[in-house]
């Protein structure tokens, strides 16, 4: 992403979590196999659930999250969603059928029949969002937004303290800048310029891959969005209040991880003392260390971690 000066003066963050698009960055992170120590009982406990009505947004949301924009509509309520949704029947275009048709996993007949506005598609498609988002986001709203206002708090935070450029490289551990351009190794390779629209971050605590960039609810004239992985996902969000501000921000395991690194811990350690799984570790580390709270280092065949002067800022505060 190429910044002008216009663009690093216009960067805020989204006020709330969006339903369908949250509902969206749910089913791609579901078809997703990254961060299995985080996300895998979490797959497993969606494919049980998620009604059989809604298995037809497969051929819509896939696992990159390159998803076609009308299904994930910036609204602030389901109906409002389900109504933008609709309403965006007229305004599809051949070329966008023609890559949504050609990435569906099943037949494409049935997003052939979206586009032709066929009343049944619709109506499928209508009832395919209700029954996901009941299934799968509804019953952790309260959840969502606790990770996302969390992680809004600490980009915060991190713009206060230490400015833009380490507030947005910290949105992915491959993410790094070189002069004013905010690169993300890894395909697919694209540039975008911003030319001056401004950016409106918005973190997900479904989404695992790296940044995704879309057109913003202003439209092509308006601010793009940056969509991006929320500090902690939502399986490591609790069910109930937490315990402290430390660990509505990280998660209770996470936050452990980050005060058990006051002395330098290989990963092995970490896993043995916190009683966790050495990938669940590797995973922690692997945040913390893009969120700059934790450094890593190699001592020959040993990988260390220790906090961070920002990490220990951290501590201190309670969050």
């Amino acid at each position: 992403m190429h910044f002008t000066a216009e663009d690093l003066l216009d960067i805020t963050f989204a006020s709330e979590p969006l339903p369908l698009v949250e509902l969206g960055m749910a089913i791609a992170a579901w078809q997703r196999t990254d961060q299995p120590a985080v996300f895998g009982r979490w797959r497993g406990r969606v494919g049980r659930e998620l009604p059989g009505r809604a298995r037809p947004l497969l051929d819509l949301l896939r696992p990159d999250g390159d998803n076609p924009q009308f299904v994930e509509p910036y609204a602030r309520t389901l109906e409002e969603g389900l109504a933008v949704v609709r309403d965006a029947g007229p305004l599809l275009t051949p070329d966008e059928l023609h890559r949504v048709a050609a990435r569906a996993p099943g037949s494409p007949s049935w997003v052939r029949a979206l586009w032709a506005q066929d009343r049944e598609a619709w109506d499928q498609l209508g009832g395919a969002l209700r029954s996901a988002y009941e299934a799968v986001v509804a019953p952790h709203w309260p959840r969502i937004r606790q990770s996302f206002q969390a992680d809004v708090a600490w980009r915060t935070r991190m713009l206060a303290a230490h400015g833009i450029r380490a507030c947005l490289a910290g949105t992915h551990p491959l993410a790094a800048w070189s002069g004013t351009v905010l690169e993300v190794d890894g395909p697919p390779h694209y540039e975008v310029r911003l030319g001056g629209r401004g950016l409106l971050l918005m973190p997900s605590p479904f989404w695992t891959g790296r940044p995704l960039l879309a057109e913003g609810p202003d439209g092509p004239d308006g601010r793009y969005v940056l969509l991006y992985p929320a500090l902690t996902p939502l399986p490591l969000v609790g069910p109930g209040p937490a315990q402290g501000a430390l660990d509505a921000l990280l998660g209770r395991t996470r936050a452990a991880v980050l005060q058990s690194l006051i002395e330098r811990r290989t990963t092995s350690e970490l896993a043995r003392d916190l009683d966790i799984s050495l990938p669940s570790a590797s995973e922690h580390a692997r945040t913390l260390r893009a969120a700059g709270l934790i450094t890593t280092e190699r001592d020959g065949k040993a990988v260390l971690h220790s906090v961070t002067g920002l990490g220990v800022d951290l501590l201190h505060s309670g969050g």
